[in-house]
């Protein structure tokens, strides 16, 4: 800021920079020449006391005027000036100097020019003109700062493609004093254009509320496609008030539309990159001359997230083919990268549920019951047990399916037939812990805190009720889990350990809980039997897709039974639910749809 000092006398200006003048000049200029008075104009000027700066020229007002202008064009902080030399023939002199301004957010200005002196009645001073200021400053001009706003980066998914872009949108006002006694053609005009959009407006409120207004009535803001369609109708009309807002915008409304969302929330203020700046002469109307110096704005780099544009379009068709509330997730295992999250317009009425809305897991949960078994070895792939069609535990009988009955078969049968009393037996003998722990050890039950979406992996409570520890076990009881929880236990076995699931890649995943590691035997017993299931089990109309492995559920509730599917092939894993689907087949079929979307042995 300028400082606005009274007018001071010469021997003031000369008292207040004596202390300064050391360290201002390079040379020590001769005493009878013009140095001297030049270091004390420096002086003053360095600290900006422009009263009594221009005290020490030929035209006080004139450059009290200028440098006034030029340091609050400039918003400069401060000033450093260094005389290079001195040089004088008779009453005129030339005095080289380098000025160094301070500018707002540590710029910094640097330049050479040269300042005319002259003595008059024995006393230099300097003789004011604006290359006073800048060398290439003409009369009447000053020096202006001007910032230069850098293009916003983008956000592209894995494959590279763009679904954030820098944009606009158009905001639309009314002012009804700038309409005038246009008000009413001009609100007719506004409820005509604006009907696709809002079909309750009326001309007459309209222009009521316009007038009773403080200012600006609002009136709506349209996307880029909508204003074109908008704008020459209404946009030039007395009264409407039109205002770009620059903003990131999606490339595909239809591409995760809820993921998307949040992750411009995440990563917008990451995107704008550092402003350039320049500094322009200006005339006394405010027009540009010239550019003395310039500085290109800076883009920050693109973000990317870890959507598979080729996934996440599959997916989105698979669910929306649904006709009731239906989700997908889709993990890479190998990273922990989410590859997709699809959800139908009908499980978008209910919110992100396919990261943390929560429901029974049913026979897709036997994937930790069977790990736990051969975790605790009480049993292996090969171990013989029952598969009566029902069993009584405690106070609860458990059936499966149709009571089907499959007598005393290997473990790897009973899970690929799905056997609940098999399982619920199994979980029966466990301690009230063993569960949990197991559930833990493929990811669910910690907290994932991933920038750019919201995830609850899912819940497994202990118990030391008998009756809900033996439902627990086929994934009913208390036990919940969500799409992503179910996901993330896909990967776990696919990959051998828990991956840390990322959305937006260079964001790190925070953990909170214990993920134990998984045994080899674990991992060999379950890849096997889940890849039974595919090929001779409840999972066979998915065969044809390639090396699948899976689990199928249909996890009862009061009233109907939801259809999960979970598993994995190659560097893909996924869990597919239909909401109140009925049988597991339709989450199969499902899957299958998403895998037929895709190139062949995508990611296989």
């Amino acid at each position: 800021m300028v400082t606005k000092a009274s007018l001071v006398t010469r021997a003031t200006a000369l008292l207040a920079s004596a202390s300064l003048i050391v360290g201002l000049s390079a040379c020590t200029p001769r005493p009878d020449g013009p140095g001297p008075a030049a270091e004390q104009f420096f002086a003053a000027l360095t600290v900006g006391d422009t009263s009594a700066a221009s005290l020490l020229t030929d035209r006080p007002e004139d450059a009290r005027n200028a440098l006034n202008a030029s340091w609050a064009g400039l918003q400069a902080t401060h000033l450093d000036a260094t005389i290079l030399s001195s040089r004088y023939a008779e009453d005129t002199g030339t005095i080289a100097y380098r000025y160094t301004w301070h500018l707002p957010k540590n710029r910094t200005w640097t330049y050479d020019g040269a300042l005319n002196m002259i003595r008059q009645e024995g006393h230099w001073e300097v003789r004011w003109s604006a290359t006073g200021l800048h060398p290439r400053l003409g009369e009447h001009q000053t020096l202006v700062l001007r910032a230069d706003a850098p293009r916003r980066a983008s956000v592209n998914e894995v494959g590279g493609s763009d679904v954030l872009v820098p944009g606009n949108l158009y905001h639309y006002e009314l002012d009804a004093a700038r309409a005038g006694q246009n008000l009413m053609p001009t609100a007719r005009a506004v409820v005509d254009a604006l009907r696709p959009f809002d079909d309750t407006l009326d001309p007459q409120r309209l222009a009521e509320e316009a007038s009773s207004a403080n200012g600006r009535l609002n009136l709506i803001t349209l996307r880029k496609d909508d204003n074109d369609r908008v704008a020459p109708a209404i946009g030039e009309l007395p009264g409407v008030v039109v205002t770009p807002q620059a903003d990131l915008l999606p490339t595909d409304d239809h591409f995760a539309p809820a993921i998307i969302n949040e992750v411009k929330k995440a990563v917008i203020n990451d995107l704008d990159g550092e402003a350039g700046w320049r500094v322009l002469s200006v005339n006394q109307n405010g027009a540009e001359v010239d550019i003395l110096n310039e500085v290109a704005p800076s883009a920050a780099p693109s973000v990317s997230i870890t959507l598979d544009r080729t996934v996440q379009n599959a997916a989105q068709m698979a669910v929306n083919g649904q006709g009731r509330k239906a989700m997908m997730v889709v993990i890479k295992p190998s990273t922990g990268e989410i590859l997709a999250v699809a959800q139908n317009a009908a499980a978008d009425a209910d919110g992100p549920v396919a990261t943390n809305g929560l429901y029974p897991p049913g026979s897709t949960f036997k994937i930790i019951t069977a790990g736990a078994a051969i975790d605790r070895a009480m049993a292996s792939p090969n171990t013989l047990l029952p598969c009566p069609g029902t069993i009584d535990i405690g106070q609860r009988t458990i059936p499966n399916y149709d009571n089907f009955d499959l007598g005393t078969v290997p473990m790897s049968k009973a899970f690929a037939n799905s056997c609940n009393t098999t399982f619920a037996e199994l979980a029966s003998r466990m301690p009230p812990t063993a569960l949990t722990v197991a559930a833990s050890q493929y990811g669910i039950g910690p907290d994932y805190q991933i920038d750019g979406i919201s995830t609850i992996s899912g819940s497994v409570p202990p118990t030391v009720n008998l009756a809900e520890r033996t439902e627990d076990g086929f994934g009913q009881g208390k036990v919940l889990v969500s799409p992503f929880g179910m996901a993330l236990a896909a990967a776990t076995v696919a990959a051998g350990k828990t991956p840390t699931p990322e959305l937006i890649i260079g964001k790190p995943t925070g953990v909170t809980g214990d993920r134990p590691q998984i045994s080899p035997d674990m991992l060999d017993g379950l890849r096997s039997m889940m890849r039974l299931v595919v090929t001779n089990g409840t999972a066979k109309d998915i065969a044809s897709e390639g090396d699948v492995h899976g689990k199928t559920g249909e996890a009862e509730f009061e009233g109907g039974s939801h259809a999960w599917f979970a598993g994995y092939r190659g560097d893909m894993a996924f869990a597919a639910l239909i909401v109140g689907g009925g049988s597991s087949e339709y989450a199969v079929r499902m899957t299958k749809q998403m895998m037929d979307s895709m190139p062949d042995a995508y990611l296989a």
